[in-house]
């Protein structure tokens, strides 16, 4: 008879432990799964997130790419506040086309279509260890603008550390090239 109720104690303490484990401080937007598998928020970040800043890939003669980068209200408030990215914050970039013309302002480049994205997630806790997407304190992937539910990154040391190491110090984002953390 002692064994049910102990089998139900165990279960509710395992349970405990893996919605503790996606438990951050910030709210993710369902970017993070509670194996830690990340995926592209579920929110419309354009309309209710902060635009930090946007990168420009250079072609032969005007931009290839054009990457908007946005995170939450709150994160960018609590990076202003102590110069420290909050537990949970989520970083998108969108990865966008260009296109070239001349206008009367001058020859300009203009996103176009949507490639895809990058997604990082702060975790100050260590919370996946042993995910191969997770380390450094950040969660990290990229996504096909067809597939935003299914990262193709299959390890972030491998495929997106060397990008950062520059950034290291910053909290391995160029937070120099962000208007909006200023």
């Amino acid at each position: 008879m002692t064994r049910l109720p102990t089998a139900i104690a165990l279960l509710a303490v395992l349970a405990a432990g893996t919605a503790a484990a996606q438990d951050f401080d910030l709210d993710t937007y369902g970017a993070v799964g509670p194996s830690g598998e990340i995926r592209v928020p579920d929110v419309d970040y354009r309309s209710d997130w902060v635009a930090l800043g946007n990168w420009i890939t250079n072609g032969e003669n005007f931009a290839d790419e054009i990457h908007t980068v946005y995170a939450q209200r709150e994160a960018v408030e609590g990076y202003r506040a102590n110069g420290v990215f909050p537990d949970g914050t989520v970083v998108v970039k969108e990865l966008l086309s260009a296109e070239a013309q001349d206008m009367t302002t001058g020859f300009i480049s203009h996103a176009t279509e949507l490639n895809g994205w990058f997604v990082m997630v702060k975790d100050s806790q260590g919370r996946f260890p042993n995910n191969p997407l997770w380390g450094e304190g950040w969660g990290w992937a990229q996504f096909t603008a067809d597939v935003p539910k299914q990262t193709f990154t299959e390890n972030y040391a491998d495929e997106c550390l060397a990008c950062h190491v520059p950034a290291q110090d910053t909290d391995w984002l160029y937070t120099w090239g962000y208007p909006a953390l200023r």
